[in-house]
């Protein structure tokens, strides 16, 4: 299910920015410090996070957007997208729980960056509190260790969900094959 939505998203996102008439419905870029709704307009169809309920995580959401400055908006779309809101769901790459993370990868890097050894493991990652922790400063790692070279927001904005799906390696393999995986060089 997961990559019958991944290329989709990831098609329409760079539909966005390929598109020379693109515009946003508001005229400021997304950010990911603003927690007010994002509504894009990509070749005439709005998309626009506005009419999202109110869901169970939304605490935490707001905890983990306030701590590593990561906007709620986009937390709660890799939610929707990734799991559905499900943090039972275990995809076939055993990517787990809500924010979908795999724990030999995202979690280990988490754990690393914080001076921790090992990784999650699969029950601390259906836990909502500790995916929805660990995601956004998955997140956060992506922004300032992976994509720092990136100035324009809305660039900037959409490469890190890109590298969220894919991985940072491979969204650098995209745009230069000399570069290892996950190594940005500036």
């Amino acid at each position: 299910m997961k990559t019958n939505i991944i290329f989709p998203l990831a098609i329409l996102l760079l539909a966005g920015c390929a598109d020379p008439n693109h515009q946003t419905a508001k005229k400021e870029t997304p950010r990911f410090l603003n927690s007010q709704p994002v509504e894009h307009r990509v070749n005439n169809a709005s998309i626009s996070t506005a009419q999202w309920k109110n869901t169970p995580f939304d605490e935490h959401i707001k905890q983990a957007s306030a701590r590593y400055g990561v906007d709620e908006t986009l937390i709660k779309a890799i939610i929707q997208v990734e799991s559905n809101f499900r943090p039972e769901v275990i995809s076939k790459s055993n990517a787990v729980g809500l924010m979908q993370i795999k724990a030999s990868t995202a979690g280990r890097d988490i754990y690393q960056n914080r001076g921790k050894a090992g990784q999650p493991t699969t029950a601390q990652l259906k836990d909502p509190a500790t995916n929805i922790d660990l995601g956004t400063a998955y997140i956060q790692l992506l922004r300032e260790r992976h994509l720092s070279g990136i100035s324009n927001p809305e660039t900037l904005y959409y490469a890190t969900i890109l590298a969220y799906v894919n991985g940072a390696g491979a969204l650098l393999r995209t745009f230069d094959k000399n570069r290892d995986a996950g190594d940005c060089q500036n």
